[in-house]
């Protein structure tokens, strides 16, 4: 068996509310094993035999067919994410500001998420890491910097999520 961790993209925000209990039930239906939930932000720990693309594949449509709605979830295994954590290349805790880490599946959008380094403010910090976008912005405009405002787009709904870096912590625990 292989310990995954599932990002569920955009639950609990929007619109689409799901009590974790309940997603643990289901995920625990669909097959996998030893399902515990982080946080009511879409965080899911579970164990499959099954590869990250066919675990990635049930779980969104173990979603689809319980809650109804347009579910993408972005698997990896414990060991991947643990390592993203370890490679964070800012300081992890800075007075004022968040960090964050996006998962990105589709390498024309971590391209052009990479980029927006470009762009960024003094006060933000964009770098690109294998598979993900590691940021860091001061707390009081996150959704005004420059990643902010890109990520609310349509075309990175499917193939990107973020999470904060001390929620990366608590799943890893």
């Amino acid at each position: 068996m292989t310990r995954y961790v599932a990002f569920l993209r955009g639950i609990n925000v929007g619109g689409v509310n799901l009590k974790m209990a309940e997603v643990a039930a289901a995920f625990e239906k669909a097959g996998f094993k030893n399902v515990r939930t982080i946080l009511a932000s879409g965080n899911v720990l579970l164990e499959s035999r099954s590869g990250v693309d066919a675990v990635r594949k049930k779980a969104e449509k173990t979603l689809r067919d319980e809650f109804g709605y347009d579910a993408w979830v972005l698997a990896y295994d414990i060991d991947t994410v643990a390592g993203i954590s370890d490679a964070y290349p800012f300081e992890r805790e800075v007075v004022g500001h968040h960090s964050y880490v996006t998962f990105v599946t589709d390498k024309k959008v971590l391209d052009d998420l990479a980029e927006l380094a470009k762009q960024a403010g003094p006060e933000e910090k964009i770098k690109r890491g294998k598979g993900v976008i590691y940021w860091q912005v001061p707390k009081t405009g996150t959704l005004d910097t420059t990643i902010g405002k890109t990520m609310g787009k349509k075309r990175y709904k499917s193939s990107t999520t973020t999470r904060n870096l001390r929620t990366l912590d608590k799943v890893l625990r």
